[in-house]
C-alpha cells in the first residue's frame, strides 16, 4: 500500500476548548493541565477497560528496528507487534496521524490511518497528548520516506499525563529544575538517559569482575554503632527501641574485614555510605561505594585489581575506545600498566619541597607557611606533607596515576611500609585531579591497630569531628587473626562522571541531596 511522506512530528499546540483559551505561559499550563484533566475524565466514563490494568508487550522499539533493519521505503509487512511506550511527539494531518512513542530501548513512529484504525477510534487517538502513555498493537511498514512505523490497528492509553511535559528540543533548561523533577529531566533528556545507562553497564562490568575472580558479594549493616572505617563526619539517628544513638556508615571497612578474619578470602560490597559533609561538584552527604578485600595480597595486587575494574567498566560503557574527555583533557584509561609515584617525590617535583613523615615539624610548618598554607596546630608532619598534596600536588594530576605510600599518620587502617616504618602501603588513583580509588595492604596486627584507633579517639576528643571511634570489636576480630589482606575502595559516582564526560556528581546520581524548595535561601 502506497502511503504518504511522513512530516517530522511536532508538537500540537493547546486546543481552545472549554478550559478556555492559553494567555502566557502560566494560563497555558493551567489550560493544558484542565484540558487534559477532562480527556482523562472521559476516559474514565468509557469503563474500566480505557484504562487498562496492564498491557503485556511483545516487542520493543529497537528489537523492531534491528529485526527489519534494511526494510525498503513504501512496505507493509505481515509483522504484527504489541508496543507501550510515552507519546513523545505528535503531528496531526487530516486523516493520518503521525507519533513517535519511546519505550526503555529507544523511539519509533506511529503511523494512524483511518482507513485501518477506523475514523471513531482515529477521533479517540486524536485526543491522546504529548506525554501519555500508551500500549499500541499493529504491523510494522515503512512510508514512502523510508520512516520505519507501526501501523496503528488498536491502542489504549495506559497513563494519562496532566502537566504539559517540557519541550523536546529546549528540554529542561535549568539545572535544578533536572536535579529536583529528574522524572522529566529523564523523559525529555536524551543525555541523560545515557549517563544512567553509563552507570548501569560499568557497575554491572564491575560485579562480573569480581565475582569472575572469586569475590563473593556481601551486604554489611548501614546502622552502626561505631564511627570508624573513614575519616569523616558521620550522620547520627536514634533507636528507640534499644533508645540507642547509631551512625550512619561512612564506609564499608570494617565489616567487610571481619569477614576476610571469618575466612571468606575475597569479599566485595556496592553500597550507599553517608558523611554529613558539604555539598559540591565532587560531594554528596550519600553515594555509592564499592569495596573490596581480598586475603594474601597487598596493595600492588590492588592496583593491578583497581586497574582492571576501572578498564573493564570503561569498556562496557564506553566501547573499544576507552579515552575519556573531562576537564579539557583527553585522557587514555586503556594505556596500561598506569604509573606509580611516590607521594613525597610528586610532592618534591610540584612545590620543591622535600618532605618525610619524621622531619622536625618546625620544617614541616615552613614548607607550608612558605606555600602559604594554612595548618592546625596538633597536625604532625605527615598531616603537614598531606595538606600540601591536597592543596598544591593532586589537582594538577591528570593521570590515570598511582600515587602510592602515604604517611602513616594520616592512614589508621593500612599496613606499616615494609621499607620505611614512617609510611603505610597506601595508593590513591587520581584521574584528572581527583582521587578516584583508595587502597592499602590492611592493617593485621591487633595491637597496632589498637593503639592507631586510640590515637585517632584522642584526636576525636580534641574535637575532630571526623576521628572515629576506638572499635574494641574488631580488634577482638583481629586477634583472631587475620591474614596478610589487600583492600581496595573506588568510588562509583566519579567513576561514572568520568566515563560519562560530566563534571557535576549530581549529573550520575538520579536523586541527589538538595536544599528543600520551601527551606531557606
Amino acid at each position: 500500500m502506497s502511503t504518504p511522506g511522513d512530516p517530522a512530528p511536532v508538537a500540537v499546540a493547546p486546543r481552545t476548548g472549554p478550559a478556555g483559551s492559553a494567555t502566557g505561559t502560566g494560563g497555558r499550563h493551567l489550560d493544558q493541565r484542565a484540558h487534559r484533566l477532562e480527556k482523562l475524565q472521559a476516559l474514565r466514563a468509557r469503563g474500566p477497560g480505557a484504562l487498562p490494568y496492564r498491557y503485556p508487550t511483545d516487542a520493543t522499539a529497537a528489537g523492531i528496528r534491528t529485526a527489519h533493519a534494511g526494510l525498503p521505503p513504501d512496505q507493509r509487512t505481515a509483522d504484527r507487534v504489541r508496543i507501550a511506550g510515552r507519546v513523545e511527539l505528535i503531528r496531526r494531518q487530516g486523516h493520518l496521524t503521525f507519533a513517535t512513542l519511546r519505550d526503555r530501548t529507544g523511539a519509533l513512529q506511529l503511523f494512524v490511518d483511518s482507513s485501518v484504525l477506523g475514523a471513531a477510534r482515529h477521533a479517540e487517538f486524536d485526543d491522546v497528548d504529548r506525554g501519555d502513555w500508551l500500549g499500541v498493537e499493529g504491523t510494522v511498514m515503512t512510508t514512502r520516506r523510508g520512516e520505519l512505523s507501526v501501523a496503528v490497528e488498536d491502542f489504549a492509553v495506559l497513563g494519562k499525563a496532566l502537566l504539559e511535559p517540557p519541550d523536546k528540543h529546549r528540554g529542561l533548561p535549568d539545572v535544578e529544575t533536572r536535579y529536583r523533577q529528574r522524572y522529566a529531566d529523564l523523559e525529555v533528556n536524551e543525555r541523560t538517559r545515557e549517563v544512567f545507562r553509563i552507570r548501569h553497564t560499568a557497575v554491572r562490568a564491575i560485579r562480573r569482575h569480581l565475582e569472575d575472580r572469586g569475590f563473593t558479594e556481601v551486604e554489611g549493616p548501614v546502622l552502626q554503632s561505631i564511627q570508624g572505617g573513614a575519616s569523616a563526619r558521620p550522620f547520627v539517628t536514634h533507636h528507640n527501641a534499644l533508645d540507642l544513638d547509631l551512625y550512619l556508615r561512612i564506609a564499608l571497612e570494617l565489616h567487610l574485614k571481619r569477614l576476610i578474619v571469618g575466612g571468606m578470602e575475597r569479599v566485595f560490597e556496592i553500597g550507599r555510605v553517608f558523611r554529613n559533609e558539604g555539598i559540591d561538584t565532587r560531594h554528596n552527604p550519600e553515594f555509592t561505594m564499592l569495596e573490596a578485600y581480598q586475603a594474601f595480597a597487598d596493595y600492588t595486587d590492588m592496583m593491578d585489581l583497581v586497574e582492571g575494574l576501572v578498564t573493564d567498566a570503561a569498556r562496557a560503557a564506553l566501547g573499544d575506545d576507552l579515552t575519556v574527555h573531562y576537564g579539557g583533557h583527553a585522557i587514555d584509561l586503556g594505556a596500561t600498566p598506569w604509573p606509580r609515584r611516590r607521594f613525597a617525590d610528586m610532592i618534591a617535583e610540584v612545590t620543591g619541597a622535600t618532605m618525610h613523615p619524621a622531619m622536625p615539624v618546625e620544617e614541616a610548618r615552613a614548607v607550608l607557611d612558605r606555600l602559604g598554607l594554612p595548618y592546625e596546630a596538633g597536625w604532625g608532619a605527615g598531616r603537614l606533607m598531606k595538606e600540601v598534596y591536597d592543596e598544591r600536588v593532586q589537582h594538577a594530576v591528570v593521570g590515570p596515576v598511582f600515587c602510592t605510600d602515604y604517611p602513616r599518620e594520616v592512614s589508621p587502617l593500612a599496613r606499616t611500609h615494609r621499607d620505611d616504618p614512617a609510611y603505610v602501603e597506601r595508593f590513591e588513583l587520581i584521574v584528572a585531579g581527583f582521587e578516584l580509588s583508595n587502597a592499602y595492604s590492611e592493617q593485621n596486627d591487633a595491637v597496632e591497630q589498637l593503639a592507631a584507633f586510640e590515637a585517632e579517639a584522642r584526636a576525636k576528643q580534641h574535637g575532630d569531628p571526623e576521628a572515629g571511634d576506638v572499635d574494641l570489636d574488631y580488634v577482638r576480630a583481629l586477634e583472631r587473626g587475620m591474614p596478610c589482606t589487600g583492600g581496595l575502595g573506588i568510588g562509583i559516582d566519579r567513576l561514572v562522571m568520568l566515563l560519562a564526560s560530566v563534571d557535576s556528581i549530581r549529573e550520575v546520581i538520579l536523586f541527589p541531596t538538595l536544599r528543600p524548595e520551601s527551606g531557606p535561601p
